[in-house]
């Protein structure tokens, strides 16, 4: 029996993934799925695809690109999420800065380098009229050590997915000071070139079988409920979430979006120069729109 890995983080993006493996589909093929949480972001997912340490990972795509011009031996399979990330922009609680009108030299809590948390502090410089070279960094690793880091005499700011966080809002331990979204689609499906190479067509029947259950949880009645009941958010605040997200339901790609996309991530710094879609796609198993 072989063993396929699926990395992601433990948050409600991934719902359809927990319940296909949920089902184990390839059994008869004498192949196991098998989730892993990693709550200190694509920073880390990056590093386990380098490192054998998973097959597939879940990974925002500003850091997998970013990391495959870095030498990543990976290949995207498809999007899972096609709308964009909205992160919140925090800071402790009892912080006296209220906006980011007040931030002058901006320093960051980050899960690592390469990550989003770090990456989209580039796109919030940018908004702000901040000098990218002049922000600051403290890796913390997840979210749980980014809420021991904070203090209130220091505005350090900590961005991650506003409806993640909210819990913690709510209770007044951090506050939500903005917000940034993603300027692209914000996760991709992505599998080490050696997984391609081990489980071949397998990774795609999965990743068909996650958009189907994508699409299956969109148009549920009930998926509110029970992403509510799972991941401890209030109803109200994943009936929101919902409204603003769009998982992927097939391997279609815009071509001229991805283009824009990594345009902006070379203005940004994010990328050192556009990528060629053959290199970093699987590129025969994608539809492309234009």
């Amino acid at each position: 029996m072989k063993t396929l890995r699926i990395t992601g983080v433990p948050e409600h993006f991934n719902l359809p993934w927990k319940k296909v493996i949920a089902l184990q589909p390839f059994l008869e093929d004498d192949i196991q799925l098998k989730w892993v949480d990693e709550s200190r972001g694509s920073g880390q997912m990056n590093k386990a695809l380098r490192n054998d340490e998973t097959d597939i990972a879940i990974v925002l795509t500003e850091s997998f690109l970013q990391d495959f011009e870095n030498g990543n031996p990976s290949k995207i399979l498809g999007y899972h999420v096609i709308s964009p990330l909205i992160w919140g922009v925090h800071c402790d609680g009892r912080c006296p800065v209220n906006s980011l009108q007040e931030i002058k030299t901006p320093n960051f809590l980050i899960s690592r380098m390469g990550s989003g948390s770090q990456l989209m502090s580039y796109v919030l410089a940018k908004r702000e009229n901040w000098d990218k070279e002049t922000l600051g960094f403290k890796i913390v690793g997840n979210l749980p050590r980014a809420l021991e880091a904070m203090h209130a005499d220091s505005p350090d700011l900590f961005l991650w997915e506003k409806y993640t966080t909210k819990p913690w809002v709510d209770s007044g331990e951090m506050k939500r000071i903005g917000e940034v979204p993603s300027p692209w689609p914000c996760f991709v499906i992505v599998a080490t070139d050696q997984a391609l190479s081990e489980f071949g067509d397998k990774l795609f029947e999965l990743r068909d079988l996650i958009y189907k259950e994508s699409e299956n949880l969109k148009n549920s009645n009930v998926a509110a409920q029970e992403i509510a009941s799972k991941y401890d958010l209030k109803l109200k605040d994943v009936e929101l979430w919902l409204q603003q997200t769009s998982w992927a339901i097939n391997e279609e790609i815009s071509t001229s979006q991805l283009k824009k996309a990594m345009i902006e991530m070379v203005e940004l710094g994010i990328l050192k120069s556009e990528l060629r879609l053959k290199d970093f796609l699987a590129f025969e198993r994608v539809s492309f729109l234009d």
